[in-house]
């Protein structure tokens, strides 16, 4: 077992879900996110998570394991992306790429395997929760506009033909990106340093699912606009008509 010290200081009463079937999981993580200055709510399963994130409208991060009763963590992360981007961060002891793309398929924002130092967790957390809070960096104007597609940035909203996209937040950070520089292709290795950060765990096929389920919600305009450009990266690609 590593040596595991907590975190002082750091958090700002963000509110914080926690959903585990294993009670002493359950405690620990929620005793390193309360010494790190956050506020938890225990969920005992994930008809529990489900319950209490409808009726808690503050709650700023979710952090959910994926095996447990009721409704699993995939169907929790389902069910929350139905009505907000709250970031979440799944929790499992299955080590399968399957369960990791699976995962971010279903609107998970990170990814952690059990055993896990709380520590690391804790850092994780608070990465998440600055890049959901952080206005994105604008250039001469907060409107990104790029055909039927915008962005108003200060309101950290993406509208197609006037219908609001509802994205989550890596999502919404890769066509922020993408968006800022048409025609410039990015690596996947870019964005999992820029989006992710450098000490992210995973591989680049993080990168492609997360692409590939922006391109669907983006329909015709995704598969004209979001490009592939295979052995290189990904594009936005501006139609010159």
């Amino acid at each position: 077992m590593p040596n595991y010290f907590y975190l002082k200081g750091g958090g700002d009463m963000s509110k914080i879900l926690v959903a585990d079937d294993e009670a002493l999981i359950r405690r620990l993580v929620c005793d390193f996110l309360k010494n790190s200055g956050y506020e938890t709510i225990e969920a005992v399963d994930g008809k529990d998570a489900i319950e209490k994130f409808s009726a808690e409208s503050d709650i700023s991060l979710v952090v959910c394991d994926i095996m447990m009763p009721e409704v699993d963590g995939w169907g929790v992360c389902k069910k929350i992306r139905e009505t907000s981007s709250v970031p979440i961060i799944v929790l499992t002891a299955r080590t399968q790429e399957f369960d990791e793309i699976v995962s971010f398929e279903s609107g998970a924002d990170d990814f952690v395997t059990k055993p896990f130092s709380p520590t690391i967790l804790v850092k994780r957390v608070q990465a998440l929760l600055k890049r959901s809070e952080a206005r994105p960096e604008t250039h001469s104007a907060d409107i990104l506009s790029i055909d039927d597609l915008t962005i108003n940035l200060p309101a950290h909203s993406v509208t197609l033909n006037g219908r609001e996209i509802e994205l989550t937040i890596k999502e919404y950070n890769i066509i922020v990106k993408l968006m800022k520089n048409p025609g410039r292709i990015f690596s996947r290795d870019n964005l999992l340093d820029d989006i992710w950060g450098i000490d992210f765990e995973g591989d680049a096929r993080t990168v492609d699912s997360h692409v590939a389920r922006l391109r669907t919600k983006l329909g015709s305009w995704g598969e004209s606009h979001l490009k592939t450009v295979y052995g290189a990266g990904y594009k936005i690609e501006v139609n010159n008509t």
